[in-house]
């Protein structure tokens, strides 16, 4: 049972990780139709066509580094606020949408 509320914290702590650092471009609902989110391009990570597309390393990179799309910044980088084991969990939380 120790595990189970361990698992339990864990997505507690990846979903407020994800509403504090992501939902403000790609939204709760992972479909990017924020003020911000349409913006900047967000992608709808809801859509088949896009998850097709995703790949985890080019994710993780885009998080952890920032994205720069034509000169233009897209995303800032999380590298200073986000561990890898964090960043990875955000990569599987975007891919489940």
């Amino acid at each position: 049972q120790v595990l189970m509320w361990a698992a339990v914290a864990g997505v507690a702590a990846l979903l407020a990780t994800y509403k504090k650092y992501c939902a403000g471009c790609h939204g709760a609902d992972g479909k990017g139709q924020t003020k911000l989110g349409t913006r900047v391009g967000s992608r709808d990570y809801t859509d088949a066509k896009v998850k097709a597309t995703l790949k985890d390393e080019e994710m993780f990179k885009a998080v952890k580094e920032g994205l720069v799309v034509d000169g233009k910044e897209k995303m800032l980088p999380f590298k200073e606020k986000l561990t890898d084991e964090e960043i990875t969990g955000l990569v599987k939380h975007m891919k489940a949408f």
